[in-house]
């Protein structure tokens, strides 16, 4: 009696065990599966004129993404998604602005917001000669093997995970010395579909911050202008820390489970706010940690250096229509910043017209949009990096984590930097080979092997 009476507490104990981590699982994950799906699946319908069953296949069919509903709601344009009924999270869409979560702040409160985003212009885009507009060019240069190309961008188009799933390419896109060389999409996309940017967004609201130091209205070596930082340890972290994620804040950029960055994305109206707000970790400036909480307080930074009246219209007016890439569109938070960390979207060829500017040293038809030496700048990691792989909101082909005596990238050249965002987006560029690369996608792909294909291909 008395060994099955300690068995069935054993058991009991066990279930109640169980019982509780299954809850605490819950609390924290349920949230965080509600926000992101119903996020993405408004983004997808509203923005991109996606299919909602190809997104639940395509974006949203693994596990825990799985475990959730979502509820497109055509006549508010939102979309509602739970686990199990519990966990509801709303996200809302504003047309010129995109999908925003119903976070700290009511939805009357968000729709009352006010973005003032100007017009792209009034041109026939198609009729105007690659970069400045659409028309391409069908002069190939002679170092390139463009059937050896074709091939290396088909099989990237196709490629698989190493188990065996689909990647999901969307679009590549293949610049030589400044011209579209190969450009490829899957199915339901084209030339004219928005694409999210993920982390590439980082190097957009880089390039923003660029613009108002040429503007002599931000000082990387000045301390950021933080007002939760005032007064306390924190006030001695610089913008240039900010910028090459050196500021010791305590946050774990972790995206398989609850972490600072999925709690921030997906459960918070304010995200600056909320980065801000985290202890110290580390001495500012001696750890590099990688944070889309850094992105978001260099997004907010912006906001208050430009002003509430010109915030909204400042990335288009300063950046993206000077370099003709009008399809562009900064998803805000709750609060009304841009969420500078993660939710950009544009056409393959605008963030290809992106890397050109960098590839170009920050000029454009002339005009010196960014600081002459911003781009030296921004492919210079601090010194607490010791993997010598990030600079101003860009990775650079840096030392291997696995072997920090190889290069990141061992068949691509040194000079390579790119724009890296989540499930594998890419900006590539390589000046020493003249490329600019567009990869976009859900899956990551074998990277250093697509890159190696593709100089071989374009520099025989």
């Amino acid at each position: 009696m008395k060994i099955r009476k300690l068995i069935v507490r054993s058991v009991l104990g066990l279930l109640a065990l169980l019982l509780i981590g299954g809850i605490w699982y819950a609390w924290r994950a349920f949230p965080i599966i509600s926000g992101y799906g119903s996020k993405n699946m408004c983004s997808a319908v509203f923005l991109q004129h996606r299919s909602p069953k190809d997104v639940l296949r395509e974006d949203l069919g693994s596990f825990p993404l799985s475990l959730g509903s979502f509820t497109v709601n055509e006549k508010d344009s939102s979309v509602t998604g739970s686990v199990f009924g519990f966990a509801k999270r709303k996200t809302i869409y504003r047309k010129g602005i995109g999908c925003t979560i119903v976070n700290d702040f009511t939805e009357a409160e968000i729709k009352a917001q006010r973005f003032t985003i100007p017009a792209a212009p009034a041109i026939k885009a198609d009729t105007i000669a690659w970069p400045y507009g659409n028309k391409i060019n069908d002069t190939i240069a002679v170092t390139i093997n463009k059937e050896q190309l074709d091939k290396t961008v088909d099989y990237v188009m196709n490629e698989k995970t190493k188990d065996g799933k689909p990647t999901y390419t969307s679009a590549v896109l293949v610049l030589y010395d400044g011209k579209i060389v190969a450009e490829k999409y899957a199915r339901g996309f084209d030339k004219n579909t928005v694409m999210l940017g993920w982390s590439m967004s980082k190097s957009l609201t880089a390039a923003m911050a660029g613009v108002l130091v040429k503007q002599g209205k931000l000082n990387v070596d000045a301390p950021a202008p933080v007002p939760e930082w005032n007064n306390i340890k924190k006030q001695s972290i610089t913008l240039k820390q900010v910028l090459q994620q050196t500021t010791g804040l305590d946050f774990t950029e972790d995206y398989n489970s609850y972490s600072e960055v999925t709690n921030m994305l997906f459960n918070k109206g304010d995200m600056a706010a909320y980065t801000a707000g985290l202890p110290l970790k580390y001495e500012p400036g001696t750890v590099f940690n990688y944070s889309s909480g850094n992105s978001n307080i260099l997004s907010r930074i912006i906001r208050k250096t430009v002003g509430e009246e010109a915030y909204s219209g400042f990335p288009y007016q300063s950046l993206f229509h000077k370099i003709n890439a009008y399809s562009f569109l900064l998803e805000p938070d709750a609060s009304g910043t841009y969420i500078g960390s993660s939710y950009s979207y544009a056409t393959a060829r605008d963030f290809a017209r992106f890397g050109l500017l960098y590839y170009n040293n920050g000029k454009w038809n002339g005009e010196q949009i960014l600081p002459e030496n911003w781009l030296a700048q921004s492919i210079t990691p601090a010194a607490a990096d010791k993997r010598k792989h990030y600079g101003y909101q860009f990775w650079i082909n840096g030392l291997n984590k696995n072997e920090p005596a190889t290069k990141w990238y061992p068949d691509v050249p040194d000079d390579m930097f790119f724009c890296d965002g989540y499930g594998g987006q890419g900006i590539y560029i390589i000046p020493s080979k003249k490329l600019v690369v567009v990869r976009l996608g859900l899956q990551v792909i074998d990277e250093n092997k697509f890159l190696k294909e593709v100089i071989a291909a374009t520099n025989k």
